[in-house]
């Protein structure tokens, strides 16, 4: 990985192509390497879906190796949702693919001429732009139907959905997974409106070929492989609950913990969770003969990703994340499984991020549109999208447009975009991630939720405000170094309870790039990513009042603890006080 592939979608006379060296952004990787070019190369007034921005798409450090679990892809922009940096990552086969074609970054620069779309192959002879009309408006799942057909099924691909040509403001970039299904999205922040406004429907990624990238001590790097899997299995979350359950495996929990946002936020428990929990899941797919424990790329030990299938027992979605299974259950008053796995289908196949979806169609249940509990109402919402309706565009912007629109108050977003699946007022940490995070509410910058509920790497009380400004903050630093790997954030439960499994990460990158790299080295680089996002966003205007939830959460007592958010502005301002 040591090139830059830079496609000028705007150049006159049709898409350029040139092929740079790293220079300064050597030793840089995922979130680290499309953080600092954005921030670098963007001009943080520019427009998000105007010709000065750029899309940046990055594998990790370990991305192509044989190193577990090394297959996150990052994409960068500025957000349309947000307008603040973005990075939104994805697992499947394309980071492995661009790794193993030795792209350490693909970047899209300038915007085609409206109303010319195309298609990008990469293999190991090079790069090949070619108009993609006859794959205008498509779905992802129709797309990669004639992809398919047209170079076969050992490809990956990147592509965008209706809502991303629309430059839908939450507009998602999907990724294949091993059975060649575009179920892996970068979801958050408008990625994909940003992809729309380029001109590029799909990256066709084709390896064949070509090894796994080679580490430069390869003895060192199979033993601290061998150690990194050994800690992996061993945890209890990562090694039986993640793997039995999926992610959402947390449903039961975090309802009991009374912080499972209900109808759009009014209250921490759903009286309907056993219905839509990650054990119900796991069972319907076992007896219906899917299956619940699924990996999303090559070289993934961890395998909480599932297989979901209908009534006849015929495929319908990817096992549904918990964001998901909230967003479009919970949040929406809906406990039918078989309803929240059509939501995620549709969402995949229009290239939609479920949580502001599901968040967006509260919002609109908040404001009378349809009623909370209506199934086929969320359903057609969801159509409504990828029928590009004044409606569907309306909710294709994500909840805070809609809000806005229809004229609703309780708008559960932060920099525009949409709270995940823990309410911050019964997790207070998760609520300084969500407040403070350079990327608007994002469960994943920070994961509060393992030290303030699950007590992986200590116990932090998660309903006084006591704690969880340092626990954010750390967490933020480690979420940032550990996205720019090109691991899963999932190893985060191992890695914070077994300093010998953390230890063997730091081992594997070391032998691979013959660094000296140590705990206080990956805290760094944590730091300066995080430096880099938010001096972007303070150019781009950003200021310490946007550092804030929505005020109801200050105001309004979430049962049944009956609490509010008490962590005071003055904590909030100091996370970044390295």
């Amino acid at each position: 990985m040591d090139k830059i592939l830079r496609i000028d979608m705007g150049a006159p006379g049709g898409p350029k192509v040139k092929v740079d060296g790293l220079g300064s952004y050597a030793g840089l990787g995922g979130r680290a390497l499309t953080s600092m070019i954005v921030a670098t190369e963007v001009d943080p007034m520019a427009n998000p879906l105007g010709a000065e921005n750029k899309l940046v798409i990055a594998p990790g450090l370990l991305s192509g190796t044989a190193a577990a679990m090394s297959g996150r892809i990052s994409i960068g922009c500025k957000s349309p949702l947000t307008g603040g940096i973005k990075e939104a990552n994805a697992g499947g086969q394309p980071a492995q693919v661009l790794a193993r074609l030795g792209y350490a970054a693909i970047v899209l620069e300038g915007n085609a001429p409206e109303g010319k779309l195309y298609k990008v192959y990469i293999n190991k002879e090079g790069v090949k732009i070619e108009p993609a009309d006859d794959y205008k408006m498509l779905p992802n799942y129709d797309l990669i139907d004639k992809i398919k057909a047209s170079y076969g099924d050992k490809v990956a691909c990147i592509s965008i959905g209706p809502a991303g040509e629309m430059k839908l403001s939450a507009a998602s970039i999907a990724c294949t997974d091993m059975e060649f299904r575009p179920t892996r999205h970068a979801g958050r922040g408008g990625v994909g409106a940003v992809m729309g406004a380029k001109g590029v429907k799909v990256i066709i990624l084709d390896d064949s070929g070509l090894q796994n990238r080679e580490p430069k001590d390869p003895e060192k790097f199979r033993e601290a492989n061998k150690k990194w899997v050994d800690g992996l299995r061993s945890h209890s979350v990562t090694g039986t609950a993640l793997p039995t359950y999926g992610t959402n495996v947390l449903s039961n929990i975090i309802n009991e913990s009374g912080g499972f946002p209900t109808r759009n936020f009014k209250e921490g428990k759903f009286e309907g969770v056993s219905a839509i929990s990650g054990e119900t899941f796991a069972d319907i797919e076992t007896k219906r003969g899917g299956n619940p424990t699924h990996g999303c790329h090559r070289g993934c030990v961890i395998r909480c990703s599932g297989i979901y299938v209908d009534k006849n027992g015929n495929y319908l979605t990817k096992q549904p994340e918990y964001e998901t299974v909230w967003a479009h259950g919970a949040n929406c008053g809906i406990d039918d499984p078989d309803t929240i796995a059509m939501l995620d289908y549709l969402d995949d196949n229009y290239g939609l991020d479920t949580i502001d979806m599901g968040a967006a169609i509260g919002v609109a249940m908040e404001a009378g549109i349809i009623p909370f509990g209506d199934k086929e109402g969320a359903i057609n919402l969801i159509k409504e999208v990828g029928k590009g309706s004044y409606l569907g565009r309306i909710i294709g912007s994500g909840a805070a447009v809609t809000a806005k629109v229809f004229g609703v108050e309780r708008a559960p977003v932060v920099k525009g975009q949409a709270m995940p699946a823990y309410d911050p007022r019964a997790i207070q940490g998760i609520g300084v991630t969500y407040a403070t995070s350079t990327m608007g509410a994002d469960h994943t910058a920070g994961y509060c939720i393992a030290t303030n509920i699950l007590k992986v790497g200590g116990f932090v009380d998660p309903l006084k405000p006591e704690g969880q400004v340092e626990l954010s903050r750390n967490l933020q630093i480690a979420t940032a170094a550990v996205d720019s790997t090109g691991m899963c954030l999932f190893i985060a439960f191992a890695i914070l309870d077994q300093p010998e499994t953390f230890q063997a990460l730091i081992d594997m990158i070391n032998a691979f790039y013959g660094l000296n790299l140590d705990a206080d080295g990956v805290a760094d680089l944590g730091k300066k990513v995080l430096k880099a996002e938010r001096d972007f966003n303070k150019k781009a205007g950003f200021t310490a009042a946007h550092d804030r939830l929505p005020k109801y959460f200050y105001t309004e007592k979430l049962p049944p603890h009956n609490v509010v958010f008490q962590v005071t502005d003055e904590e909030l301002d100091s996370v970044f006080n390295f």
